[in-house]
């Protein structure tokens, strides 16, 4: 069973939370809270695999709320936003879930999510992200962090960072680079391993804050 704690100081939002999730045979419910601090006690407590966040909240929002989390390994988040260009998704990001989704996502699409997010993978597609990071990080020109931490990488590794950070699928990398999807799989993993990075949301984010990308470059 995959182990599910909701978060969203509007009732009625975890009310169809519940009603979509509780409904699937592999989830069960164990928690809710309505703001952030409850929720990192919570995590804490009943250790759910997924935390499905809200990211504006009272008395602790969900950016930070994430953070404590991912932080102690409690649980795997989730964000949930209004808007698809959401400052707040970008700082969740940053700060270690797994993806974001919009609050108007179909069920079937949601409950989709949380299964690959309990799994391991993350939820955002490397493009989506681009965008946010496109829209936030453009007046810093994404020079936000020493590019030396990349130093680990071969070029072949960097190459395909960077083609990760433009959105790129594994299949569409291996048609670029002339390489075997599986070959390319290896790169993306070690790079993940390299730079200690939980899935590729973290890459390319790392990619742009590092300035290896930087936005508005194709």
């Amino acid at each position: 069973m995959i182990k599910v704690v909701l978060v969203d100081d509007q009732e009625l939002m975890r009310v169809g939370f519940r009603m979509v999730l509780g409904a699937q045979p592999d989830m069960e419910i164990v928690g809710e809270a309505g703001d952030g601090d409850a929720a990192v006690k919570l995590a804490a407590r009943l250790r759910p695999d997924v935390v499905l966040m809200d990211v504006r909240m009272p008395v602790l929002d969900g950016v930070e709320a994430t953070k404590l989390i991912t932080e102690a390994g409690t649980a795997k988040v989730l964000v949930m936003t209004t808007f698809d260009l959401d400052e707040y998704a970008l700082a969740a990001l940053r700060n270690g879930a797994s993806g974001f989704m919009l609050k108007d996502t179909p069920p079937d699409h949601l409950v989709a999510a949380l299964r690959s997010v309990a799994s391991g993978d993350a939820v955002v597609s490397p493009s989506v992200t681009r965008r946010l990071l496109d829209r936030f990080l453009g007046a810093s020109g994404g020079q936000l962090r020493d590019a030396s931490v990349l130093d680990a990488l071969t070029d072949r590794e960097r190459e395909v960072l960077v083609l990760m950070a433009q959105g790129l699928s594994n299949t569409e990398i291996a048609r670029k680079l002339f390489l075997s999807e599986a070959t390319v799989k290896t790169h993306v993993g070690r790079v993940l391993a390299k730079l200690e990075l939980r899935d590729r949301v973290q890459a390319v984010v790392l990619a742009y804050e590092t300035g290896l990308v930087r936005p508005g470059e194709a």
